[in-house]
């Protein structure tokens, strides 16, 4: 052994010195593996090993202080799921629902709704009131306080100069926007300065709150483009609104693939939690929830009621907010078209006690609803008197024998004066609505009421008197839908006598022909009526009149439904701005 050591010393110097050579010329990560050469004795292993490194060169095992920004498994991308793709995202020009709920997104409201349908400031430092001073004793002007604190997401001041540029661009003739109400109701608008607007309305105007400035446009970057263009119908900001005043701002719109829009470093109630809110478009409704069930979405919405049971067995918590749908059937009440049977009250009261609604809600909706009453169902606004026609087969052969429809000629559907009673019921291709139809036509049939079922795809379903749409012109006698008002505000003229349509007035929205004088009036008289509890009296009258002259037959109540991930957390949702409370969702890994 002694002739050995020698060597043994020599060879592991040489091998020190080839070492630290290395960890001159060589990345740290090959000095610490170690060299070829074999060493049989405990001590070769501490010879071998590198100087210690220094602070500012650790082991490629040991994460770096400050890993990269753009890794990304440190982002957190929530990840929505949606049925139907924007068609733009300028507010003004678009009444899709699928669009104005990202508005509280990157956009923003003077005030927002929370998931108890109340009021909350966001722009303004409270809500105006006659109390506060906020609103003049005749019900006219508004004065709006604006925070101190808000800007645009390049940092540019967010002032009132901001509400009257998007007045005027709603109003302007040569921009296409989608509705001018109810800013066609305002006789002025002034800043008297920054912080403060001032809007006088021609007349008491009691349905401000749920109608005005959702959604707002950037005075300092479309106001170049509507003097150069003379209108902003061609705005690039309009698809690529990359200036903004939400939490969020837009980043990317592929069409037909996704949209996503990352935090703002700018927001005024600083950064939001989550990073990136990422919106993924699918085909239907099967693809929503196989991506919600199979975790490759966190939030969907707008699926069939009969999908919840598989959602909530997959961990997906479903969310309900009534945002003031009902499903419910509208009776062509135009005596130039409609079926004679249909303009007797008795008769559509029969139709009432002899449509099952209890069955339909707890067969076909899994018991997740109920039927619905009114228009107005779970407002303040209802008669609370009121309750939904009970399922009574004998008393709809009762009032169609009252009104004279009886079956004389035995072929088992009634009939008057030679015409037989069968209505013709359309709606759109919604399989749910199919199977309502069906089991409709077969409870009628057993008090000799005969149905002809018709089935439209919806963008033909809802077209206007112009265009033909079987609804708007009187080709239905019974049509099913949902629709909503200013929800949270009942507030609608689409029930006024001036809004049947016709060749003179194509794009008048009643379309059920209803022309009520007593019903016209008090519509409007709670239009222009600024006392809330005055206003809630007019409504109970109205609502009490539509349900016993059956103008309106509700169906079922038909709340928005979503579904949420379990790795999204805090979300709340509102029926009147169903992403609210955006800014405070957290993400779990």
């Amino acid at each position: 052994m002694k002739s050995k050591t020698p060597f043994l010393l020599l060879t592991l110097i040489l091998i020190a010195s080839f070492v630290l050579a290395a960890c001159a010329s060589e990345p740290v990560a090959e000095a610490t593996e170690p060299p070829a050469p074999e060493v049989e004795e405990p001590v070769a292993p501490e010879a071998t090993q590198p100087p210690a490194p220094e602070a500012t060169q650790p082991p490629p095992a040991e994460p770096t202080a400050e890993p990269p920004a753009e890794e990304p498994a440190e982002r957190k991308v929530a990840k929505l799921i949606w049925t139907q793709e924007f068609d733009t995202l300028n507010p003004l020009y678009t009444n899709m629902w699928f669009v104005s709920t990202t508005f509280p997104i990157w956009n923003c409201y003077a005030w927002t709704f929370d998931d108890m349908n109340n009021p909350v400031p966001v722009l303004v430092t409270e809500i105006p009131s006659v109390e506060n001073g906020g609103i003049t004793n005749d019900g006219k002007t508004i004065t709006m306080n604006l925070r101190d604190d808000l800007v645009w997401s390049d940092g540019t001041p967010l002032t009132a100069e901001d509400f009257i540029f998007t007045y005027q661009m709603t109003i302007d003739p040569n921009n296409a926007v989608s509705s001018v109400a109810p800013y066609d109701k305002i006789a002025s608008m002034e800043a008297p300065d920054p912080l403060t607007l001032v809007t006088t309305f021609t007349e008491p105007y009691a349905a401000w709150l749920g109608s005005l400035w959702h959604g707002l446009l950037p005075k300092h970057i479309l106001q170049p483009e509507f003097d150069s263009a003379g209108s902003i119908n061609e705005a690039e900001w309009s698809r690529a609104p990359t200036v903004s005043c939400g939490p969020y701002n837009f980043d990317e719109w592929e069409s037909g693939s996704f949209a996503r829009f990352v935090a703002n470093d700018n927001y005024w109630l600083g950064r939001p939690k989550i990073d990136e809110i990422f919106f993924q478009f699918v085909p239907d409704d099967a693809s929503q929830v196989n991506a919600l069930k199979a975790g490759d979405g966190d939030l969907g919405t707008f699926f069939a009621y009969s999908d919840v049971p598989d959602l909530e067995e997959a961990g997906i918590t479903i969310l309900k907010a009534f945002s003031g749908y009902n499903e419910g059937y509208y009776f062509n009440l135009d005596p130039e078209t409609a079926h004679p049977a249909i303009l007797d009250v008795k008769v559509r009261q029969a139709i009432a006690y002899a449509t099952d609604r209890g069955a339909i809600t707890k067969d076909l909706l899994l018991g997740l609803t109920a039927p619905a009453a009114t228009m107005w169902d779970n407002t303040p606004y209802v008669d609370p008197s009121i309750t939904p026609y009970p399922y009574d087969p004998e008393m709809a052969k009762t009032l169609l024998d009252e009104a004279g429809w009886v079956d004389s000629n035995s072929d088992g559907t009634r009939d008057k004066d030679g015409v037989e009673l069968v209505l013709t019921y359309g709606t759109t291709t919604r399989e749910i609505r199919k199977d309502t139809q069906a089991v409709v036509q077969q409870m009628l049939s057993e008090v000799g009421i005969g149905v002809e079922l018709l089935n439209f795809e919806s963008d033909q379903f809802f077209s206007g008197y112009e265009e033909g749409g079987p609804a708007a012109t009187g080709q239905l006698d019974m049509f099913e839908y949902s629709t909503v008002t200013q929800f949270p505000d009942p507030d609608s003229y689409d029930y006024l006598c001036a809004e049947i349509p016709s060749d003179e007035k194509p794009s008048g929205t009643n379309w059920e022909g209803w022309c009520d004088p007593e019903l016209d009036a008090l519509f409007l008289q709670q239009g222009t009526q600024v006392d809330y509890d005055a206003r809630q009296q007019i409504f109970y009258q109205i609502s009490k009149m539509i349900f016993d002259k059956v103008y309106w037959l509700g169906i079922w109540q038909d709340p928005d439904l979503f579904g949420v991930g379990s790795r999204l957390q805090n979300v709340k949702v509102s029926g009147a701005v169903p992403f609210y409370n955006v800014f405070e969702w957290e993400l779990t890994p």
